[in-house]
């Protein structure tokens, strides 16, 4: 019961994020990349990667790692990092790092998480896959808004987000995870209502 309420609370965050970024975009007629997004997206995170591995599930560890820091990216761009102070800075940069090296050491990892007994390999391939399509969002975010000079969440970023979401949705099915169906399920409207909004905020 710990596990899922960590878990959860980890959806929360992320729901809470989608549902912020929806409301304002619809506030200003069109698709916005607010701070509290990216805060949001960072504590949803940490608490996923601890959820992640509390349910010995190598394919949700592997969806926070790269995420994790293009949420700091972005945060610093908006120049909201700086203001953060500089120890918990520090231990919010080290956490993946720290994590991994952990991993690494655990003498059971490959029989824990690429061999549990209640995971297939062929679920924990499916399941990772359908992370790195939804982590790639992030990375097209980013190479976006390098190029941009500024965070934007592009209309590449909704399509990329709907596919892995429902790729997601069929791993936690099979997984019968209720935290990856409930929390990956919000953001569908959101997603086709972003992409709505872009269109129309781009139509000449």
């Amino acid at each position: 019961m710990f596990t899922y309420a960590i878990g959860f609370l980890a959806q929360g965050f992320f729901s809470a994020r989608t549902i912020v970024q929806w409301f304002l975009s619809e506030k200003r007629r069109e698709v916005v990349s607010p701070t509290l997004f990216w805060a949001l997206s960072l504590a949803g995170s940490f608490l996923m990667f601890t959820y992640g591995w509390l349910r010995d599930d190598f394919a949700i560890l592997l969806g926070q790692v790269i995420s994790y820091y293009i949420y700091i990216w972005n945060l610093r761009i908006k120049g909201v990092w700086q203001r953060v102070p500089l120890i918990l800075r520090g231990g919010l940069t080290l956490l993946p790092p720290v994590g991994i090296t952990a991993l690494a050491t655990h003498t059971d990892f490959t029989a824990l998480f690429l061999q549990n007994a209640d995971i297939p390999l062929w679920l924990v391939i499916f399941g990772s896959a359908g992370q790195v399509i939804f982590t790639l969002r992030f990375i097209y975010q980013w190479y976006y808004s390098r190029r941009q000079g500024e965070s934007q969440l592009p209309r590449g970023f909704w399509w990329i987000s709907l596919f892995g979401s429902a790729v997601i949705v069929c791993y936690g099915l099979l997984r019968l995870d209720p935290v990856l169906i409930l929390g990956q399920s919000v953001g569908f409207i959101a997603y086709i209502r972003n992409l709505m909004i872009g269109h129309h905020a781009h139509r000449p």
